[in-house]
C-alpha cells in the first residue's frame, strides 16, 4: 500500500446507480471505487489508489502530492 495519504470523498449512490457508496480521490483523476458500506468503499478505494499510482509510474507520469484540505462526510 502507498505511503501517501490522499483525501477520499465518500458519497451514497442512488438505488438507480445500484445503491451502496462511491469513494473518489479528487487528487487522482479517475481514481474511484465503491462498496456496500462506507467502510467497504474506503477499503476498496485504497486498492484503487495503489493501482492508480502503479500505473502512473509505469507510464512515466507524475504522481500528485496529496492535498491537505479538510474532509467532510456527505450523507
Amino acid at each position: 500500500m502507498n505511503e501517501l495519504t490522499y483525501p477520499v470523498v465518500i458519497t451514497p449512490l442512488t438505488a438507480d446507480d445500484g445503491g451502496g457508496f462511491a469513494a473518489t480521490v479528487p487528487d487522482l483523476p479517475g481514481c474511484m471505487s465503491d462498496g456496500d458500506t462506507p467502510e467497504e468503499a474506503l477499503r476498496n478505494v485504497r486498492e484503487a489508489i495503489d493501482a492508480w499510482i502503479e500505473m502512473a509510474r509505469e507510464l512515466g507520469h507524475g504522481i500528485p502530492e496529496p492535498t491537505h484540505t479538510p474532509l467532510r462526510a456527505v450523507c
